[in-house]
């Protein structure tokens, strides 16, 4: 048996961005368990509505150091040139949803990475289609041009209205809820999970643990892959690459704190053995594991 999980989401939120390494984790000890459904929040249409809340480009970017420090995923602090509303970049994952829906969560992720680590205008197509080029196998062009198409919009306008739906339930009593543009909606990331006609919610930014419990209670013979010992394992199993935090907390037992320093120390040691690759992204990197060759035989 499966478990749904529902992700309500938004590339532009800096607290769903670090959760990164919990799902990570959980991606890691179930992975096809958890059949993933990915929700667009569309946190705002108008960048006047983060202005009005009194957001600047410098205000992000120090805000980013704090998240950074905090949570360990990788940051770039050049200020943008101006206030970045989310509702374009949102569309093009719904999208690469329609067009790739195999690509949608690594989509995503590059979308995030654009987000940030550089300082990229995230709301224009051109920085839309940079941040996506490093998707292998999408069609960028095709994403970027449809993302006004009416099919995109009403998909669009659907996820937007299913992650305001969050009033009376779990994550609105827990306090994770906002209610910023009317509805009571979801807050980003929030993760519903269903099975047998159970359901659970983790609302908001939550530690592993919170999943793990849901989980445990929803299916208790969910099958739970143990940590590696080698890092490269855990490249190996996600091929789009990891950062070192993700690393990390893969490779932590039970509620152990993530020993990042070792993480990185191992992944330093592999990619110097030529069976990691590491790739600069903001003050961190993206690990991939390299395929070793077997020596040919004489």
């Amino acid at each position: 048996m499966t478990v749904d999980v529902t992700h309500y989401t938004d590339p532009g939120c800096p607290w769903a961005y670090s959760a990164s390494p919990a799902f990570a984790v959980l991606r890691w000890r179930y992975g096809d368990q958890l059949d993933w459904r990915l929700v667009t929040i569309g946190l705002t249409e108008s960048a006047e509505q983060y202005i009005r809340r009194g957001s600047t480009p410098a205000r992000a970017a120090t805000g980013y150091v704090r998240f950074r420090r905090r949570f360990g995923m990788p940051f770039g602090t050049t200020p943008r040139p101006r206030v970045v509303a989310t509702a374009r970049a949102c569309r093009a994952i719904v999208a690469t949803r329609q067009q790739a829906p195999a690509l949608e969560v690594a989509a995503f992720r590059a979308l995030q990475f654009g987000w940030f680590t550089t300082p990229l205008v995230m709301d224009e197509e051109d920085a839309i289609a940079t941040a996506l080029a490093r998707v292998d196998g999408l069609d960028v062009a095709a994403v970027v041009a449809a993302l006004d198409a009416p099919e995109v919009s009403e998909a669009y306008a659907a996820d937007r209205a299913e992650a305001r739906t969050a009033e009376g339930g779990p994550t609105h009593a827990q306090g994770k809820a906002a209610a910023s543009d009317g509805p009571v909606r979801y807050t980003a990331p929030s993760l519903v999970f269903e099975s047998g006609g159970r359901r659970l919610e983790a609302g908001g930014f939550q530690p592993v643990q919170a999943y793990d419990v849901c989980l445990a209670n929803l299916d208790p013979a969910l099958e739970r892959t143990p940590p590696p010992d080698d890092p490269v394992e855990a490249l190996a199993a996600f091929p789009e690459g990891l950062v070192t935090q993700e690393v990390a907390a893969i490779m932590t037992s039970g509620n152990d704190d993530p020993d990042r320093d070792a993480a990185e120390r191992a992944l330093i040691a592999a990619a110097a053995e030529g069976r990691a690759a590491r790739t600069a992204l903001g003050d961190d990197a993206l690990w991939t594991a390299v395929a070793v060759r077997e020596p040919v035989g004489s």
